[in-house]
């Protein structure tokens, strides 16, 4: 004889809930710790390149990221822990991958997210340290013009009209 048989719906439905709650905690925990640690270790190396001279400013911008990150993610992962009364174990199981499915997307969108500002982070650091652009070489007079830009622009011109013959002029209406 099953023992929730003879419980009434809702008390079947919260026993499936709790586990579904306790487990979907469980890994949304474990996966943000996991994934923020992994950043924080491998956006140090990024960070120490960016910041060459002030490895303390690394250090803290790598810290403030990681906060970002948890607080996006825990804060996303309790925003979808509400999941309905499963009449079932198979609904609860099927609650408790949606959720963590949501879950990870999260978590890959905040990834992709973090290298993408690592990225800029490094390309601006490395714009800084390029040489300045080449002085010119030679100046010209003011008012040169080029001898083939006239021939240019006039072909350019006749092309355009040809293509684009200009309408003809209605006459205006004669108002008595």
């Amino acid at each position: 004889m099953d023992p929730l048989q003879d419980m009434p719906a809702a008390v079947v439905s919260a026993s499936y809930l709790v586990p579904v709650y306790a487990t979907y905690a469980i890994i949304a925990i474990g996966l943000t710790v996991w994934i923020a640690r992994t950043l924080f270790k491998n956006g140090a190396v990024f960070l120490e390149e960016v910041f060459p001279d002030a490895p303390k400013m690394a250090e803290a911008v790598n810290r403030l990221l990681v906060v970002g990150f948890y607080l996006v993610n825990l804060g996303y992962a309790s925003l979808i822990l509400k999941a309905g009364r499963p009449g079932s174990m198979a609904e609860a199981i099927e609650a408790l991958a949606q959720k963590l499915g949501l879950l990870l997307l999260s978590l890959g969108a905040m990834h992709f997210a973090n290298l993408y500002v690592f990225h800029r982070i490094r390309r601006r650091a490395k714009l800084n340290q390029l040489p300045p652009p080449v002085p010119p070489q030679m100046m010209l007079p003011p008012g040169h013009k080029h001898p083939d830009r006239e021939e240019r622009d006039e072909r350019i011109r006749e092309a355009i009209e040809a293509r684009f013959p200009a309408p003809a002029a209605h006459p205006s209406p004669r108002v008595a």
